[in-house]
């Protein structure tokens, strides 16, 4: 395994669409290993899920985790999870506004996301996922899988939410967290 380089925003590699990765690509030497680094950059950066795109591959493929994540306590625990070529459907209509972070960008912002996903995907081991997605959790679904089509928390965020870590740490971290955990005791996830 590698820790790869996250691209940062400007670099016109991100703006990429990300192709998709055949079945029989799947089990091959290449994947697994990108698979692989994928995971490790992520967890070396304290990442919540990383796309082959922010490492300069385009791949439709994101790993997901959420343990005890220093950058997002307010997450619920999510497994590591591989998906690739992941397809998103929204069920419904509620939206919930998360404040979001990026490896790939240096800003947080509010960015509207479903609470309500289907999910669909293969695994590392090239088995199908049809899968519902709730809450924080579908939000991290919808902003990886936003990697992969080339667009970035600030092609979504509302302009006047943009901060800094340092100034969301500073000046916005306590009332989201507060809206945030309430959302999560309310949807589960």
């Amino acid at each position: 395994m590698t820790s790869h380089p996250i691209l940062q925003l400007g670099d016109p590699a991100l703006r990429v669409v990300a192709e998709p990765i055949t079945p029989a690509e799947v089990a091959s030497g290449e994947v697994p290993a990108l698979i692989d680094d994928l995971i490790e950059t992520m967890r070396n950066a304290n990442g919540a899920g990383l796309a082959a795109t922010q490492i300069g591959v385009h791949r439709r493929v994101v790993v997901m985790e959420v343990t005890s994540n220093p950058r997002y306590p307010y997450k619920p625990p999510l497994p590591l999870t591989v998906a690739i070529n992941p397809k998103i459907e929204p069920l419904d209509d509620e939206m919930v506004d998360i404040n979001e972070g990026c490896l790939s960008v240096p800003l947080r912002g509010n960015v509207s996301r479903h609470v309500n996903i289907r999910v669909r995907y293969l695994d590392r081991d090239g088995v199908a996922h049809d899968e519902i997605k709730r809450g924080l959790t579908a939000g991290t679904w919808q902003h990886e899988c936003d990697h992969l089509d080339g667009r970035l928390i600030t092609d979504r965020a509302d302009p006047a939410s943009l901060a800094t870590w340092a100034e969301f740490e500073q000046h916005h971290r306590d009332a989201f967290i507060e809206r945030i955990t309430t959302f999560v005791e309310r949807v589960g996830s």
